[in-house]
């Protein structure tokens, strides 16, 4: 079974999520997200295949509760125009100054109704060798890339149309039936796509006290 090293970045909950401006307040947004970011981490790290997690961020908040979760916490770097990107960067250059050689896994971290079952399918499926994407539900962001060689850089282009980046990047684009991997929140629209799907416990209760209707038929135990 090979192993891999995931990193994810999250920058101050206070000011993500502005697309949800029109149903949830600033405080609402920042609350879902660190509920978010928590369902997603518990999915993550259920998958035996995944050795550690590195959580790259400036916020306190996601920083404590990464830990409480059992993940290594990076502060973010400075970054210039590019801040996603470096701090994923910054994050798998520091798993591998700690671990060595290791196959990494860049991961967006709002994905509340990621299975574990559906990230080890996508570590199980995805070719030896070389770089692999998974395509979001639009069809032109990113859930995730995989480095499967060990000395090769992470080298991430997310942000606008970075599906296409990344297959530009000599990405393989992997095919399966993950829709818990591909449904990343940033609008509206995706809360009621993510709410049918089913999210983990902690994003359940906070969507529940915004009002709004949530459920999961295989519950993940979690901290919120």
């Amino acid at each position: 079974m090979h192993t891999v090293h995931a990193v994810m970045a999250v920058k101050q909950i206070d000011r993500a999520k502005s697309r949800l401006g029109s149903v949830l307040s600033s405080s609402q947004r920042a609350q879902l997200v660190l509920a978010m970011f928590t369902d997603t981490v518990v999915a993550a790290m259920a998958v035996p295949q995944l050795v550690s997690l590195t959580v790259v961020t400036p916020d306190p908040l996601v920083a404590a509760r990464a830990r409480e979760l059992g993940a290594h916490v990076l502060d973010e770097p400075p970054a210039g125009h590019d801040p996603l990107n470096t701090a994923l960067a910054a994050g798998a250059q520091n798993v591998r100054d700690r671990h060595g050689p290791s196959r990494l896994l860049a991961l967006q971290a709002d994905l509340p109704a990621l299975r574990p079952a559906e990230l080890a399918d996508v570590l199980a499926v995805a070719p030896r060798g070389g770089r692999c994407v998974v395509i979001d539900h639009t069809g032109t962001g990113t859930a995730a890339l995989l480095i499967h060689d060990p000395a090769a850089p992470l080298a991430p282009r997310f942000g606008a149309d970075s599906a296409r980046a990344h297959r530009e990047s000599g990405a393989v684009v992997l095919e399966g039936h993950w829709p818990g991997l591909r449904s990343d929140v940033d609008t509206p629209e995706d809360l009621d796509t993510v709410a049918a799907l089913g999210v983990g416990e902690c994003t359940t209760s906070t969507l529940r006290e915004f009002g709004f209707a949530a459920h999961r038929s295989d519950p993940v135990r979690t901290v919120c």
